[in-house]
Formats: structure tokens, C-alpha cells, sequence
């Protein structure tokens, strides 16, 4: 039995619901995802239709997470009736083919209140080395 190529097989029920969505390759602490097409009742380890995009969640050097969509076989798929996972749904809504997802927005809330935080604590530790320094004075 040979393995199904990367890019997916193109073999498909016609009538199937059909979903985009991730499927983890990778190793152990060093995931790398790739975004596909596949029958919707399918474990993630079945081949997939099509693979439509790639996603690389650890940061580069540049403090960058790699995405890539074949946007024309996206807007297909979904013109097709394909169901799409909230993950997917987010980095879509981020690349601008869909509205911004709402787990985006509380996302980034989240993020600002750590960093607002954060910077109180800090500014409470530098002006107790201050007062420190001015009294030992």
C-alpha cells in the first residue's frame, strides 16, 4: 500500500461534508501544520482531499509565524460548502478572506491587560530601587 501524496489524493464522496482544517506534521516540541481539505467524519491522519496552505506556529528569527493559503482553492472549497475549524477561521480572519474572528479580539485583549500589568510591575520595582538608592545615600 503506497502513502498519499501531501498535496491530498482529490479522491472524495461528493456528497460528504467536507472541512478545512489542520492536520499536525512535525516532531516532538517543533509542530508545523498543514492547512487541508478533508471529509469531515475523517480522523486527521486519513488522506486528505487537498492541502490548500501551511502554518508554522514557533517563531523565526524575525519573530514571525509562517502562513501560506492558496487563496483561489480556499474561496473554492468554501464556495463549495466546506465547514472551516475556528483555528482556520482565525488565520483567515487575520489574512483578511474572512471577518476577523472573535477569539482574535479576546485574544489580543488578553495580551494587552499581561503587558499593562507588566509594565505597572516594573515601574513599581524601578522606583523602589530608586527610593532604595536615595535613602543609602
Amino acid at each position: 500500500m503506497s502513502l498519499a501524496a501531501a498535496s491530498g489524493t482529490g479522491r472524495f464522496w461528493a456528497r460528504s461534508a467536507k472541512t478545512i482544517r489542520f492536520v499536525r506534521q512535525g516532531c516532538t516540541n517543533r509542530p508545523f501544520f498543514h492547512i487541508v481539505v478533508m471529509e469531515r467524519r475523517k480522523d486527521q491522519y486519513q488522506p486528505v482531499i487537498e492541502q490548500v496552505g501551511t502554518y508554522d506556529p514557533i517563531p523565526n528569527e524575525h519573530n514571525e509565524q509562517l502562513v501560506s493559503f492558496n487563496y483561489e482553492r480556499v474561496r473554492h472549497w468554501i464556495g463549495s460548502g466546506a465547514h472551516i475549524s475556528k483555528p482556520v477561521a482565525e488565520l483567515l480572519g487575520i489574512a483578511g478572506l474572512l471577518p476577523v474572528h472573535p477569539r482574535t479580539y479576546m485574544t489580543a485583549w488578553r495580551n494587552r491587560q499581561m503587558a499593562e500589568k507588566l509594565a505597572q510591575i516594573e515601574a513599581v520595582k524601578t522606583a523602589e530601587n530608586v527610593d532604595g538608592t536615595i535613602s543609602n545615600s
